[in-house]
């Protein structure tokens, strides 16, 4: 299905020029157009239309992705009232006696953050082998390094949509909408 990202923008890299009034076509996981939006809705009329109110780029890289979901246990909002709600680690994580079960269900907290914050590629390797299945599942792009990520036009569909106070609205990977801001 093609989709017609409208935007206020387009930027192709995270420090590249803001082309105002562009946008994103996207045809399942691939970029099919990058461009003005009214030259894109002419040839792509029958495209399903997004419209945001932000700046459409690369996305984020995390490049601790590692430490964040190896290092750390993200905890369930049920245990909120006993273990808080942000990131535990050291001591207090190795008082927890963590099962892979459990760093599976960390990993998939810890991805969803990274998910609404914009998020669309992270540094590995991830060793425990429950949190490389939720990463690989999740769809996020592993690099091995940081690496710099460009916008194209038959590149992987991964971007992410910012608002003005650069909160994020939406993240797409492959092509799917994976977070949207309510």
């Amino acid at each position: 299905m093609l989709t017609l990202h409208r935007v206020r923008g387009v930027r192709l890299a995270h420090d590249g020029e803001l082309n105002a009034g562009h946008a994103v076509v996207v045809d399942g996981a691939r970029i099919a157009a990058i461009g003005p939006y009214e030259e894109l809705l002419a040839a792509y009329g029958g495209a399903r239309v997004r419209e945001w109110d932000g700046v459409l780029t690369p996305g984020r890289h995390e490049p601790d992705g590692a430490a964040l979901l190896e290092a750390a246990y993200h905890p369930d909002p049920r245990e909120a009232d006993e273990l808080g709600g942000e990131p535990l680690t050291g001591e207090a994580l190795a008082a927890l006696g963590m099962t892979e079960t459990r760093w599976g269900a960390s990993a998939r907290r810890g991805l969803q953050r990274l998910l609404a914050a914009g998020t669309t590629a992270l540094t590995g390797p991830f060793t425990r082998p429950a949190v490389r299945t939720a990463v690989q599942r999740s769809g996020l792009v592993e690099l091995p390094g940081p690496a710099p990520r460009a916008l194209a036009t038959g590149g992987p569909a991964h971007f992410a949509v910012f608002g003005e106070d650069g909160t994020c609205l939406a993240t797409v990977l492959a092509g799917r909408l994976v977070h949207r801001r309510r």
